[in-house]
């Protein structure tokens, strides 16, 4: 085994076997550190997918499964007229097999929990965790229980967790405390715990990074941008582009870039008041209920992701997260739910105040698919027109 658990905070070290998701020493978190000069990393011509990169995945069984990874890095120069920036690629982790980037990090959690002997898995989600969760829980045959907000999830998540049969649980509570429930439940009851404070998860998430750079010709983009929900996949993906840098394949690490939403900003606050560690938000609201977190619980790494890295946070609000989830549709043909916008309206935002170098070659992460929030599309776009059945009537709707 060439890889341990080690507190990012004390950098205690333990035993990778051990049902750990912090740091018993000091409560810190917990990330899988490799012997990078164990690591045989090969580039091959083999096809994109999360286990492609399975020398630096934390698993020695077979993997559960269902084809994830391999998503498309489209160059969006339509998107792009008008922003003074070289190069604009968004990487739509929406296409993975639930339609959403939790995928990643389930096929190696799940498959770690079979590696681990444990019987049961659980989270807390604002959606799409649960969704992934259900699909790989079925798909290894254990039982699997999810905690939701009550009222605050989109149906279309809620319909896959329901379908895949885990036992889904509305509670009458925000993210946050569902988060904190689950964490005792899995205490209590010895389930094992696949939010994104597990730090094997996380290991799933990183090879959105390694996908990147070898869409790219294995070279490095200038920036990455991306939402800031709990917080886990911006620190998973500078991870993977550490790695890469680490073994002598790359020469640089992207500027890791995170957006929030105005009414879910805690990462951002921080980052602009120049904090050790976040102030939670009590009370988060935003359109895009897969960030509406207030209390991430992967902040610290996060902030460090952003500060190592030279990147930025900022926050845009619900309108500039549905305008541009309207043109990557409408311009692009990406349609994606509404956090997996402010990507977008994180780059416009950025350009528009002079923060991003004209020269930089970009990619923004949309990180789940549109039909994973119907409801809200419907909300938000004109409603279909009434007319006869006759040709009279449909030309008068198309050409006035």
């Amino acid at each position: 085994m060439n890889y341990q658990l080690q507190c990012i905070e004390c950098h205690s070290l333990y035993d990778p076997n051990e049902i750990i998701y912090t740091c018993p020493s000091c409560g810190g978190l917990l990330e899988v550190i490799y012997d990078l000069s164990a690591i045989d990393f090969r580039k091959t011509d083999e096809c994109r997918s999360v286990w492609k990169y399975k020398a630096l995945l934390p698993v020695n069984i077979k993997p559960v499964t269902i084809g994830e990874g391999g998503t498309p890095l489209y160059r969006t120069e339509r998107l792009g007229e008008g922003m003074e920036v070289s190069e604009i690629f968004v990487k739509h982790e929406g296409l993975n097999p639930t339609g959403s980037f939790k995928d990643r990090g389930m096929t190696v959690g799940v498959t770690k929990a079979i590696e681990l002997g444990m019987k049961t898995v659980a989270c807390a989600s604002t959606g799409n965790t649960s969704a992934s969760l259900a699909t790989y829980a079925a798909k290894a045959g254990i039982p699997a229980v999810v905690l939701l907000p009550g009222g605050k999830v989109a149906l279309g998540k809620i319909a896959q967790a329901l379908i895949h049969g885990a036992k889904v649980l509305n509670i009458h509570g925000n993210f946050d405390e569902a988060l904190r429930l689950v964490r005792e439940v899995c205490d209590e009851y010895g389930f094992y715990l696949l939010n994104s404070i597990n730090p094997f998860r996380l290991e799933g998430q990183k090879t959105i990074a390694f996908e990147i750079v070898d869409e790219l010709g294995w070279e490095v983009p200038d920036r990455v941008i991306l939402p800031v929900g709990n917080a886990g996949n911006i620190s998973a993906i500078y991870k993977g582009f550490k790695e890469l840098k680490e073994l002598g394949i790359t020469d640089a690490i992207p500027k890791m870039t995170g957006i929030q939403a105005e009414g879910s900003r805690p990462v951002v606050d921080a980052i602009d008041r120049e904090l050790a560690e976040i102030v939670p938000e009590a009370n988060p609201e935003t359109i895009a209920t897969a960030i509406r977190i207030g209390d991430p619980v992967n902040a610290a790494k996060a902030l460090r992701a952003i500060r190592e890295s030279g990147g930025l946070a900022i926050s845009v609000s619900d309108g500039e997260i549905v305008s541009a989830q309207r043109d990557l549709a409408s311009v692009e043909g990406i349609g994606v739910e509404p956090a997996s916008a402010t990507s977008v309206a994180g780059l416009r935002k950025l350009v528009a105040e002079g923060l991003i170098d004209s020269d930089e070659r970009i990619v923004c992460i949309t990180t789940g698919n549109i039909l994973k929030d119907p409801t809200e599309v419907v909300d938000v776009c004109a409603k279909p027109l009434e007319v006869d059945a006759n040709i009279d009537a449909v030309r008068r709707a198309v050409f006035g």
